[in-house]
This record gives C-alpha cells, sequence and structure tokens, in this order.
C-alpha cells in the first residue's frame, strides 16, 4: 500500500511537508540551488522552472503560448508545480494537510481527471505530466488505504511528509546523500 510513503533518512534529499512549504523556497535553501524569479539552477545551470497557483497560468502558459480556454473548461490552480527541463516533465503537486476528517478525503479521488486536464493543457508543447501529493501523517490512517491504492492505480502518486528530489528528476547535492 504505502510504496511511496516511506521517510527517514532520506528526508534530507526531499521536500519537507510544512504547512506552508513551497518548492521554490525548499530548492533555495538546498547547497547547489539558486532561484531566480520562477527559474531553478543547479551549479550554474537551468534545470526546471517553478510556478505555484495563477503563476502557472500568467507566467509558464504563456511563455510556451498556450490559451488555455482553448484546452480546458475550468481553470485548475496547483498548489505546487515544476517543470523540469532534464526529462520535460511538469509535476503537479498538491499538498494535503488534514487534522480531522472532512472534504479533503473526497479531493484525493480527483487525481486522475486533474492530471487529464493537466495532459490536455501541455499536449500542444508536447510536455508530460505527473501527479503526486504531499500528504501528511493524517493520510497514513487505514481508512485510506483504498483511495491511495486508487491514486496509485491511475497513473499518480504521493508521498507522506517529503517527496525525494530523485523523483523529480533533479540533482541531489552529494553533501545531502547519506550513506
Amino acid at each position: 500500500m504505502i510504496k511511496s510513503g516511506k521517510g527517514g533518512g532520506n528526508t534530507r534529499t526531499g521536500l519537507v511537508f510544512e504547512g506552508k512549504t513551497d518548492l521554490a523556497t525548499f530548492l533555495s535553501e538546498q547547497p547547489h540551488y539558486k532561484i531566480i524569479d520562477h527559474d531553478v539552477y543547479y551549479d550554474g545551470k537551468k534545470v526546471a522552472e517553478v510556478y505555484k497557483k495563477y503563476a502557472f497560468y500568467k507566467v509558464f502558459l504563456a511563455r510556451l503560448g498556450i490559451d488555455w480556454t482553448q484546452h480546458i473548461s475550468k481553470r485548475l490552480l496547483p498548489d505546487d508545480s515544476i517543470f523540469v527541463l532534464l526529462n520535460n516533465v511538469l509535476f503537479i503537486v498538491e499538498c494535503k494537510h488534514q487534522e480531522v476528517a472532512g472534504s479533503v478525503d473526497e479531493k484525493l479521488q480527483t487525481c486522475d481527471f486533474k492530471k487529464k486536464q493537466y495532459k490536455k493543457l501541455m499536449a500542444p508543447a508536447n510536455i508530460d505530466v505527473e501527479y503526486i501529493y504531499l500528504l501528511d501523517d493524517w493520510f497514513r490512517k487505514p481508512e485510506y488505504v483504498d483511495v491511495l491504492n486508487y491514486i496509485q492505480s491511475v497513473g499518480c502518486d504521493y508521498y507522506f511528509e517529503y517527496i525525494p528530489l530523485y523523483r523529480l528528476g533533479l540533482p541531489v547535492p552529494p553533501e545531502l546523500i547519506e550513506d
């Protein structure tokens, strides 16, 4: 069930879950990484671009010349997204935090539809899309087994508390690799 939900020592090399964490902030705090505007550099070489919510449309899609209204009927606002140049993949990262039962439960079941919508948006640019949930420990409860299995069965993914840099196809700074 929890294929992607490992923790432990490798949390140093991933996006650690915090209520306010975003990819740009996390990456800018890592050795060898620098963020300038939306561009992500590793040792001075541009490796990715990061966008939150409206910037995904106003900056990223605008750079690509994609008018979202020509491809989908309603705009989706990603918590975070990162376009990794090294593998030509756009990762949509949705952060879900929960302290009591509520509507987030059902939102987890929408990943297949949303991934398909993002794929429609990226098709003109020939960019692949992956959809990943970054979940807090609330979702480790047994009642989430079915929905977590569903997430993976439709080609989406999830991680608890962190997403490893290597999962995104980003370079891992050597000083962060633990034996």
